[in-house]
């Protein structure tokens, strides 16, 4: 059986101060690109390569001692059979991965590393070594961990998270012709040598319109903040709604702040008379206050269906009464259920939401690198082989990378239903037929 200590660790891991995944945010602004919707050049012609299969799903009742990076016991992860066997005749290979693993997102830094490893356990060779590197989270940092990095030999470029360390990072990459896979949700900074990972909303908004028109809603008002996020909201719902036959009835802004949101919302309805559904692309408790006014101004939940992004991932929001019934678009909880818990008995603490994103992305490395060095040939890299169309299965789902570097991704809609998130459309399983 595979174990940490097989495989090299360079890092001696620096203390930083705790925070929330609500802290590390979306890793950047939008910027003012209008976003559309196009169908990818090349379309799926078969099922998305499995990066997991399954190989943290089945988490065994007892821990089995490993070594740790320091070198004291540690739990063993959550596969019992990893998906590839050990293959120690595939040539090394050496993957960058950029994390915050000091400063005041070292904990974030630490989980992402720690999901890393998971995935080096249940899908790497022996061969494969990770070459991780404190960005501190800044961009300064992040240059100077990417150049140190590709100095040691790195082939691919995992990370960093946050969208001025990735841009800081791709000035040393992109010249360097080694491409990137960071974990931003800023899809400005994408392109066809930076590959970006992160939870972006135009699938969120796609996908929620989609269900939304199938279940009969015909008119929609959108009440989002006059932010990057909104511009970027509203810029895939002028896109979408139109081929989903969806009529955007109203669109109202609001200062982040909320400072004047009463007034607004209350502007707002007078102008919605008769709409369906109700797009509010708010987290926690700016969730729960708009939900409410509306309900106060004539649009209440069971007259006038929530619909909300990946920002209402969030169980806390279940129990709202001014929520019940709203449907979002998220990855599939069930998928990540089985991480989170092999996370838990591994690292004796609860798994961060973006933890999933180093996991994946380092199962994606390990089967890209396997894939070429199977053939005789070297890790397949390369963009072409990065912007699979059949795309790949992990934690998160199915996902592929676009011409341009943006992520897709296949997701599954959620509802608030009795204090629970219930799953009322499962996740495609390809990209072949994603039936939205």
């Amino acid at each position: 059986m595979k174990r940490f200590s097989s495989i090299t660790m360079t890092l001696a891991i620096m203390a930083g101060l705790a925070m929330t995944l609500a802290g590390c945010g979306g890793g950047g602004g939008y910027g003012n690109t209008p976003w559309q919707y196009q169908k990818p050049g090349t379309p799926a012609q078969g099922a998305p390569d499995t990066l997991a299969d399954g190989a943290v799903a089945a988490v065994p009742p007892t821990a089995v001692s490993v070594e740790s990076l320091d070198g004291t016991p540690l739990p063993q992860s959550a596969a019992t059979a990893p998906v590839y066997a050990p293959r120690p005749d595939l040539s090394p290979v050496k993957i960058g991965l950029l994390l915050p693993l000091s400063g005041q997102h070292a904990d974030l830094g630490q989980a992402m590393l720690n999901a890393s490893q998971m995935a080096m356990f249940d899908v790497g060779h022996t061969g494969f070594e990770i070459v991780p590197r404190d960005t501190k989270g800044t961009a300064d940092g992040a240059r100077a961990a990417a150049q140190e990095a590709l100095a040691q030999g790195a082939q691919l470029i995992l990370g960093p998270v946050f969208a001025p360390e990735v841009k800081a990072a791709k000035s040393v990459t992109k010249p360097a012709g080694v491409n990137m896979v960071a974990f931003s949700t800023d899809w400005t900074v994408a392109d066809n040598s930076t590959y970006i990972m992160g939870f972006v909303p135009f699938d969120q908004v796609r996908r929620v319109l989609s269900y939304a028109s199938q279940q009969g809603i015909k008119g929609i008002g959108l009440f989002a903040p006059a932010s990057d996020y909104g511009d970027a909201i509203a810029s895939a719902n002028r896109s979408a709604a139109p081929g989903y036959g969806l009529s955007t009835v109203n669109v109202a802004r609001f200062n982040p702040a909320g400072t004047t949101l009463p007034a607004d919302m209350q502007d707002f309805a007078t102008r919605a008379k008769g709409i369906q559904g109700l797009l509010m692309p708010v987290g926690g408790q700016q969730a729960r206050q708009i939900a409410a006014l509306a309900a106060q101004n004539g649009l209440p939940a069971a007259a006038v269906r929530r619909l909300g992004t990946g920002l209402w991932d969030d169980n806390a929001l279940a129990t709202d009464p001014n929520l019940q019934g709203g449907w979002f678009a998220a990855p599939s909880p069930d998928l990540r259920d089985g991480f989170e818990r092999s996370y838990n008995q591994t690292f004796g603490g609860q798994a961060p939401r973006l933890a999933t994103l180093a996991y994946d992305a380092t199962a994606l490395a390990a089967v890209l690198a396997r894939n070429g060095l199977e053939k005789g040939q070297k890790p397949q890299f390369d963009s072409i082989s990065i912007q699979n169309p059949n795309g790949f299965a992990g934690i998160d789902g199915i996902f592929r990378f676009r011409e341009g570097g943006l992520v897709e991704r296949g997701l599954a809609v959620l509802e608030f239903r009795n204090g629970t998130m219930q799953i009322v459309s499962p996740a495609p399983q390809s990209f072949e037929n994603p039936g939205f």
